[in-house]
C-alpha cells in the first residue's frame, strides 16, 4: 500500500495540463533530441512552456492533426523522442487511422499526451468531449494507456513515457484536480497504487475519479463499509496481479471511469476477473450515450460520476457477495 489516505487533508488543486508543459520544460532541458508538437492548441495544452523555451524543437502543426500524427512518426523514425498534444477528442477520434498505421503499427517512439479528456471540458458539449478515447487506444496493439490522478503522477508519468520506448497515450483533464501524492511519489507504468486499505469492496479508479473514490471510502467507512481504494493510472497494461489481489480479498469490485461503459477500464477489470477470479462488479461510467454541455461538476452529477454515486455503488456490491 501507498499510505492510507485521507481527502480532507488534500484540498490543493493543480492543473495537470500546466503541469505536464512544465515537465516537458524539464524533460527537454535534460534531453535535445525531445522535440514537441501541438495542433494550434498550445496555450490550452500548456506546450507553449516548451515553445518559448526550446522554439526550435517546437512544431506546431495548425488545425490539422491527422498530418501531426504522421509528422510524428516521421521524426520518430529519425531517433526523436517526440511528444504530440492536442485536444483528447482529436486525439482519438480524428487521429485514429494516422495513430493506428502510423504509430501503433510501428511501434515508433511517440508519447500522445491529450488535454481536456472526459466531459469535463467544460461548456464546449458534446462535440468535444472525449469519452471513447481510451477504449479506441487500447485497442490498438503496443500502446501504453495512462489517465494520471494529479499533478505529481501527471509529471511523473511523462517522465516515465519518456524513458520508456514505444506509443503511449496519456489523458489529462482540463479542469483543476486535488493533489493526492506527496512530493518524491515514485510511478511505476503499469502497477496501481494503492491508496486505501479495505477488507468489503474494493474500489478501482483512475484519472478523475480517484480523489472522489478516496471521498466515498472515507464516507463508507462510517457505515461500517471498510473500502480499498485503487489508483489504476494505467489501464493498458493493466496490473492484472493487484487487480486479482482485491478481488481475492475483498469479493467485491466498484470501478470508476469518466468514459463509455465500453472498452475503458471497467472492461478490461471484467475480463480480468472473468477469467481469474469472477467476483460482484459494480461499474460508475457513462453508460452507453453521450453528454450534453454543461460546467464540470454539474455533469459529473448529471451523469453520476460522483463520491455519491460510488458509495451507493459500493454498498449494493457488497450485499451481492
Amino acid at each position: 500500500m501507498f499510505q492510507q489516505m485521507q481527502p480532507g487533508s488534500h484540498t490543493a488543486t493543480v492543473s495537470l495540463r500546466e503541469t505536464y508543459g512544465k515537465a516537458l520544460v524539464a524533460l527537454g532541458k535534460q534531453d535535445k533530441n525531445i522535440v514537441v508538437l501541438d495542433a494550434d492548441l498550445s496555450p490550452s495544452t500548456m506546450t507553449c512552456f516548451f515553445a518559448q523555451e526550446f522554439p526550435d524543437r517546437f512544431f506546431d502543426c495548425g488545425l490539422a492533426e491527422q498530418n501531426m500524427i504522421s509528422i510524428a512518426a516521421g521524426l520518430a523514425a529519425c531517433g526523436k523522442t517526440v511528444f504530440a498534444s492536442t485536444f483528447a477528442v482529436f486525439a482519438a477520434c480524428r487521429c485514429f487511422d494516422q495513430v493506428r498505421i502510423c504509430l501503433s503499427q510501428t511501434g515508433l517512439n511517440v508519447k500522445v499526451v491529450a488535454t481536456h479528456g472526459g466531459i469535463t471540458v467544460g461548456e464546449d458539449g458534446m462535440s468535444h468531449q472525449a469519452i471513447e478515447d481510451l477504449s479506441l487506444y487500447c485497442a490498438l496493439p503496443g500502446f501504453t494507456v495512462i489517465v494520471p490522478a494529479d499533478a505529481r503522477e501527471t509529471a511523473e508519468a511523462v517522465k516515465a513515457a519518456a524513458s520508456t520506448r514505444g506509443p503511449f497515450y496519456i489523458r489529462l483533464s482540463r479542469i483543476k484536480s486535488p493533489i493526492i501524492y506527496p512530493e518524491g511519489y515514485a510511478f511505476t507504468v503499469g502497477k496501481a497504487i494503492t491508496l486505501r486499505e479495505g477488507k468489503d469492496v474494493a474500489i478501482l479508479a483512475t484519472g478523475i475519479m480517484v480523489f472522489k473514490a478516496l471521498e466515498a471510502a472515507e464516507a463508507l467507512a462510517g457505515h461500517g463499509i471498510n473500502c480499498r481504494v485503487l489508483d489504476v493510472h494505467t489501464i493498458k497494461p493493466l496490473d492484472e496481479e493487484t487487480v486479482v489481489k482485491a478481488a481475492a480479498e475483498t469479493g467485491a469490485i466498484v470501478v470508476a471511469e469518466e468514459h463509455l461503459a465500453q472498452g475503458g477500464l471497467g472492461s478490461r477489470v471484467a475480463q480480468v476477473l472473468a477469467r481469474t477470479k469472477p467476483v460482484p462488479v459494480e461499474f460508475i461510467n457513462l453508460g452507453d450515450r453521450y453528454a450534453l454541455s454543461g460546467q464540470a461538476e454539474e455533469l459529473l452529477r448529471e451523469y453520476s460520476l460522483t463520491a455519491m454515486d460510488i458509495e451507493r455503488a459500493a454498498k449494493i456490491v457488497a450485499k451481492r457477495k
